[in-house]
């Protein structure tokens, strides 16, 4: 018998065409005008003092954005109405971000995929007060790679993420510098937040009636905005892809079938590019893809039904929006195109992190709005790890619903599942993967030498809408003889 999340919490510029947004909920498909040239969110402003440190202003706001064509939108976003610019800074490098909170509550801001010392991690334990500023500074200690960051306070992610705060952070490296893929920034290097959203009559963002995994949409957003294209003026375009939705999945890939070429994941670029013609995505996972265009070609990216469903049954999967379609981005080549080099045929090596003598193997069972049973108290350390150890994490998806996992501070591999090696587009550096429902995955991961007795790191479903309502624990990383000390908490967050 399936239980409902309520029966559970009660006891716990061109020619204007009509672009069919997709159909979503079993219902018609959401129509906007357009299309609308693809906005691409621009570079953060940074100085670098004498220290060497690298600056940063983001500031929390709340703003009108027109999300949709000729209607306005009461939304949030980082310096700017929705959505937030890109960082970029490169490995070695130490940044400093101050962050303002203008809003009218409460919110933090977390680096996504980084590894940063957990009182600089912007989890639930690094709230902004409205009014105030926070400022984090850590040395970039990973290679080149699509990050980004998002608020993170408990019990209110998926409404601050919904709203609008998201934004990219890119890390740049000298070895990604030397390979011959595109890279020049809002040319032939897209950034692309995919999200979904709905609208009421009036334009506003609609919050109602969440299903199981949370708000889904009617309409796709791509960088925030509705029926967008995006016209390319070289023959390979790299598009950094982000899941950026709060509870939906996407089974991306072109109209016309085309293939196109792998070449990172989460935590940075693949050993060698992988030719593929579909890639999904689940909330908070990134791809990076090159794709071949010719001049005057035309085609749409789009998110396809999911087919591969694991345990859930019919019913459910139409639920949770696994039978939707829709056009993500439509994709044209100028009359005339630069020529563009092959992608290299090696990328990044990555050595395999060993085993043998892993520090810790654990379990987590993922049900409901739970994880091993229990939910997120932030008052509770859930356990302790060790710096720079090694430990060995199997993940189920026991539930008829779909999850997926996301720990911060680490990228893992991932070493099987159900007891088979991952697909190659799955054996690269991740921080967030999908976990089919009754399958088993099994993660590797080396902690980073931050130590802190008393701020927490997380890991949770990254579907927003469980996070918010206790799929998530916490833990310290503490040095030899460091006992905890953690700060205290209020009981609960937004949810219950």
């Amino acid at each position: 018998m399936t239980v409902s999340r309520r029966g559970f919490l009660a006891g716990l510029a061109a020619a204007p065409i009509a672009v069919s947004a997709g159909c979503a909920l079993g219902g018609p498909p959401a129509v906007v005008s357009g299309p609308r040239a693809l906005p691409i969110p621009p570079l953060a402003d940074s100085s670098v003092g004498a220290d060497g440190v690298r600056h940063f202003r983001l500031t929390a706001q709340p703003g009108t954005a027109e999300i949709l064509a000729g209607k306005r939108t009461p939304t949030w976003g980082v310096n700017g109405p929705y959505l937030g610019p890109t960082l970029r800074a490169r490995r070695g490098e130490t940044v400093a971000v101050q962050v303002r909170n203008e809003l009218p509550e409460p919110t933090t801001l977390h680096w996504h995929g980084m590894r940063v010392p957990a009182r600089m991690d912007g989890g639930p334990h690094q709230t902004i007060a409205p009014g105030a500023t926070w400022t984090p500074s850590w040395t970039i200690e990973q290679q080149a790679a699509t990050l980004w960051y998002h608020p993170h306070p408990h019990g209110g992610t998926e409404k601050h993420v919904y709203r609008g705060l998201a934004g990219f952070f890119l890390i740049d490296d000298p070895d990604a510098d030397a390979l011959d893929l595109p890279k020049d920034y809002g040319v032939d290097d897209i950034p692309l937040v995919i999200q979904d959203r709905r609208f009421t009559a009036t334009g506003a963002l609609d919050e109602s009636d969440p299903t199981d995994i949370g708000l889904l949409g009617d309409t796709i957003v791509t960088n925030g905005s509705a029926g967008a294209y995006f016209r390319a003026r070289t023959s390979r375009l790299r598009m950094r892809l982000l899941n950026g939705s709060s509870g939906r999945l996407y089974h991306l890939g072109f109209a016309d079938d085309r293939a196109f070429q792998i070449i990172g994941t989460d935590g940075g670029l693949l050993p060698q590019p992988l030719s593929r013609n579909r890639i999904q995505l689940s909330p908070g996972e990134r791809v990076e893809i090159v794709v071949p265009i010719r001049a005057g070609d035309r085609t749409m990216l789009r998110a396809l039904p999911i087919a591969d469903r694991g345990d859930i049954e019919a019913d459910r999967a139409r639920e949770f929006g696994f039978d939707d379609s829709f056009d993500i981005l439509d994709l044209r080549g100028a009359a005339s195109m630069e020529d563009a080099p092959a992608v290299p045929d090696s990328l990044m090596p990555r050595a395999s992190i060993p085993t043998a003598g892993a520090a810790a193997q654990r379990r987590f069972e993922l049900e409901w709005f739970q994880i091993n049973g229990r939910q997120m108290d932030m008052n509770r350390i859930d356990f302790t790890v060790a710096p720079e150890s090694t430990e060995v994490w199997t993940v189920r998806n026991i539930d008829n619903w779909p999850h997926n996992f996301h720990v911060h501070d680490v990228q893992f591999q991932i070493t099987d599942i159900d007891g088979a090696a991952p697909p190659p587009e799955l054996a690269g550096w991740k921080d967030t993967v999908y976990t089919r429902p009754g399958s088993e995955y099994t993660l590797v991961m080396r902690f980073s030498g931050h130590t802190d007795p008393t701020y927490p790191y997380m890991y949770h479903c990254h579907l927003l809408l469980h996070e918010d309502h206790g799929m998530m624990g916490q833990f310290l990383a503490l040095a030899p003889g460091q006992r905890p000390a953690p700060m205290a908490m209020p009981a609960h967050g937004g949810h219950g």
